[in-house]
């Protein structure tokens, strides 16, 4: 069996995985969310109306606090929200899957564990 072919059936088992399975449904409910669609197109109104005010010469500081409060306000209602919750917390399932699977891969082709960059997992760098 060639290298590839084991990577498809790797990718194969990947997107089978419950975790992975996890993320994709998180994500189509984050995407199809009204709510957040609406909050993001704000979202980005108001990053641009914060960019147009720095383009003038004045710069109207109280327009420019409620401007930078409401973006605060968005920011907060969003990562607020279960649905992006639910994807944050898939999201970092999956990203923990894929670290482990290349350290799987990596020290089965050096004969080394990948530095993790947490002191704890090993002893040491030298």
């Amino acid at each position: 069996m060639s290298i590839y072919q084991l990577a498809a059936q790797l990718g194969q088992a990947i997107k089978e995985d419950e975790r992975m399975i996890r993320m994709e449904k998180a994500k189509e409910a984050y995407e199809s969310s009204e709510k957040i669609g609406n909050l993001m197109m704000e979202y980005g109104i108001q990053q641009q109306a914060l960019s147009a005010m720095g383009d003038g010469e004045e710069i109207d500081t109280e327009a420019l606090t409620r401007i930078q409060d409401r973006i605060d306000e968005i920011y907060a209602e969003i990562t607020m929200d279960p649905i992006f919750k639910e994807l944050d917390e898939a999201q970092t399932a999956v990203n923990e899957l894929m670290e482990t699977v290349n350290n799987t891969i990596m020290f089965n082709a050096t004969g080394k564990t990948p530095c993790t960059h947490d002191c704890s997992t090993c002893g040491g760098c030298h």
